[in-house]
């Protein structure tokens, strides 16, 4: 028999449906229930790729004992932290302030009133590995309830005064300054892992947003050290198991040092960031390598990441078959039998062994080199890589007749821009239209799904139901800064007039006009514990950090000097935090980087159809270069940055500008290239 959360449209809710537990969504139904009956209320929250949130259901969830304990003394609520992040980030404080770490899935016990005080994440059904059992959880925490409700209730007192602390409130401004994107470098540096890349020890996440950063660096400071961070980072993933070597696109996180046993769950938001990564590094250093991560890993979400209206989906799970990896993983015998002659070099290059490397099978990683395969089988070394991507192929159709991993098919609207901002540069500087025509489309699919008729934006949307959940400070942001990308891939001027609209309701309905920033949630959002505002950038850019790299390509083109002042105000209050700890702000010190290296400001006059123009274009974007913005049109568009200039003598003209100052109009794509250097 089904619970309250076949109503849902979650998968992860979905997923829950027929436990025995008496779920509720959260809402109020449950909440009025449980100051109705007095009863604590057991919220646990998780998401569908989590590999540990299935073993606790199987394990708990899914037993008609525990769910009776569970059902007889609380309210149960059950959250997916990807459709709410307001209630994971406020609980999640709680988890942390009690515990010390969290994590997911996470279980929180609280008063009526939702005022926490216990927290944790995975219990056991039997206690082991010094975890007491979850039957001992529920029944310890039920009886401290009714017989010591008023202790109970000071220790809740106790956990909030420690949670929802705006730790880096706007009070001392720090000025910005040059030294303070150096002296980061030098702290990343510190944590960097010269054997194996990345900074720190595992578990090792994909650290997208601190290698833009070192980009940015190499080419505001031409600092080669911060490039071969970069380069020797993205190198080491790619060769890994957490690089999937037959389908495409990044596993969430690698469990060792060298980036071979992944945590086999893929999520869009890390191959949005990543593949962005890689096109950046290959705009700077021309290896093919990263050109073929970048098309490998958008062609992965396009097959199958993408429903058919153009929106993106969520996640692949970890597990099939009730087992983690398994879809993922290759026993030495099917490869010999599979790819026959090819075999040898294929598990060569892959590192496939006998023995096998995780669980008597073989996780693929590249274990040589396409030129030390060549001259160890006496081979030209283009018939190798035939000869590897024929049998990559052979796999994939082989493994895709496998019972295939969950699939979290909701559409995120933030993750959605990420992605749609992937795509459109991509698009533009790989010269592949298709890649263009995605993001396009996914843009025209969020206007018409996720938008709703006064502008605002829904959170989630899952085919055969209507969009729900307001939109957060980040799906404002994501989508603003995706939009200004595929703008400037198609200068198709209604892009941009939806990111100024965009940038103005961010101001509107999350700036927190008495510390400065932004919330993570709208003024007119329900009303929680508190209202969170997380700075820190974690897996995916914070929405405040993102916010601010919006606002400040808006004033560019707008001239709009407020979006300017509330940007470099914010950055300037975290100068010594995202300082000390640049890891967890690289979105942060990448919008310091475009706010301190005077942003060069290119307007082009005329049409886009003929040569000339489409040359000034494509001397803007012959390098990569971040602290631009790029303009196009014949100057009637309504874009200021365009108003009152012209083309000269009837060619089209390209005028730059760089702090406050223009210099004079260029209609030669040579000359236009001269002033961006």
């Amino acid at each position: 028999m089904s619970n309250r959360l076949a109503d849902e449209t979650s998968p992860y809710l979905l997923q829950h449906a027929d436990n025995p537990v008496d779920w509720f969504p959260w809402g109020d139904e449950a909440l009025t229930l449980a100051k109705y009956q007095n009863k604590p209320i057991l919220l646990s929250v998780g998401y569908a790729a989590c590999h540990w949130c299935h073993v606790m259901a199987h394990e708990s969830f899914e037993d008609p004992a525990i769910a009776e304990i569970m059902n007889e003394h609380f309210v149960n609520i059950k959250v997916d932290r990807e459709e709410r992040p307001d209630i994971d980030s406020i609980y999640m404080d709680a988890v942390v302030a009690m515990n010390g770490q969290g994590g997911w899935p996470m279980t929180v016990v609280m008063t009526p009133l939702g005022r926490p005080f216990f927290g944790g994440t995975y219990y056991p059904p039997i206690a082991r590995h010094g975890l007491p059992s979850f039957t001992q959880v529920l029944v310890s925490l039920a009886q401290a309830w009714q017989e010591r409700q008023s202790d109970v209730e000071d220790s809740a007192t106790r956990v909030l005064q420690h949670i929802g602390q705006d730790l880096f409130k706007s009070g001392a401004s720090n000025r910005l300054s040059p030294d303070l994107l150096d002296r980061a470098v030098s702290s990343i540096t510190e944590r960097y892992d010269h054997r194996m890349g990345g900074f720190g020890q595992a578990p090792k996440f994909p650290p997208s947003m601190t290698i833009e950063f070192l980009l940015r660096r190499y080419v505001g400071a031409n600092d080669n050290e911060a490039l071969a961070m970069a380069a020797h980072t993205l190198e080491m993933m790619v060769r890994g198991g957490m690089y999937d070597q037959i389908g495409g696109g990044f596993a969430r996180y690698s469990t060792d040092n060298d980036w071979l046993v992944p945590h086999f769950e893929k999520m869009l938001y890390d191959n949005a960031l990543l593949s962005r990564a890689y096109l950046h590094a290959w705009q700077i250093t021309g290896k093919p390598l990263y050109r073929r991560i970048v098309e490998e890993t958008l062609d992965w979400v396009l097959t199958e990441m993408s429903h058919p209206e153009g929106g993106f989906y969520s996640s692949l799970d970890a597990d099939s078959q009730g087992e983690e990896g398994k879809f993922y993983v290759w026993d030495i015998n099917e490869i010999d039998a599979l790819l026959d002659e090819d075999a040898g070099i294929f598990k060569e290059y892959f590192g496939v062994t006998d023995l096998g490397n995780w669980d008597q099978t073989n996780i693929l990683h590249i274990a040589g080199t396409i030129e030390s395969v060549a001259r160890n089988r006496q081979l030209l070394p283009e018939a190798v890589r035939e000869k590897i991507d024929r049998s990559r192929q052979l796999l994939y159709n082989v493994r895709a007749k496998r019972p295939w991993p969950g699939l979290d098919d909701k559409v995120i609207t933030s993750w959605n821009g990420l992605m749609m901002a992937s795509f459109a540069e991509a698009g533009r500087e790989l010269s592949m239209p298709r890649f263009t025509d995605a993001a396009r489309l996914n843009a025209d699919f969020i206007y018409h799904t996720l938008r709703s008729s006064d502008g605002r934006l829904y959170r989630t949307w899952k085919s055969g139901a209507v969009a729900k959940n307001n939109g957060y400070l980040d799906d404002y942001a994501f989508l603003a800064d995706a939009l200004l990308t595929l703008y400037q891939s198609t200068f198709e001027s209604r892009w941009l007039f939806w990111a100024v609209e965009l940038g103005e309701m961010m101001i509107t309905f999350f700036e927190d006009e008495a510390d400065g920033g932004f919330f993570d949630t709208s003024s007119d959002h329900e009303s929680l514990l508190y209202r969170p505002k997380d700075l820190q950038d974690n897996a995916i850019p914070s929405g405040s950090s993102m916010a601010v790299t919006v606002l400040i390509k808006l004033s560019l083109y707008t001239g709009n000097s407020r979006f300017w002042e509330i940007a470099e105000a914010s950055i300037s209050s975290l100068a010594e935090v995202i300082t000390k700890y640049p890891v967890g702000f690289g979105q942060w010190l990448s919008a310091a980087d475009f706010i301190l290296s005077k942003p060069l400001e290119i307007a082009i006059i005329g049409d886009n159809s003929v040569a000339g123009t489409q040359a000034l274009v494509d001397a803007a974007y012959n390098k990569y270069r971040p602290n631009q913005v790029v303009a196009l049109g014949r100057g009637n568009e309504g874009i200021p940055l365009l108003e009152g200039r012209t083309t000269i003598d009837g060619q089209a003209a390209a005028y730059v500008c760089r702090n406050f100052s223009c210099d004079m109009p260029v209609t030669e794509a040579d000359l236009l290239e001269a002033k961006l250097q």
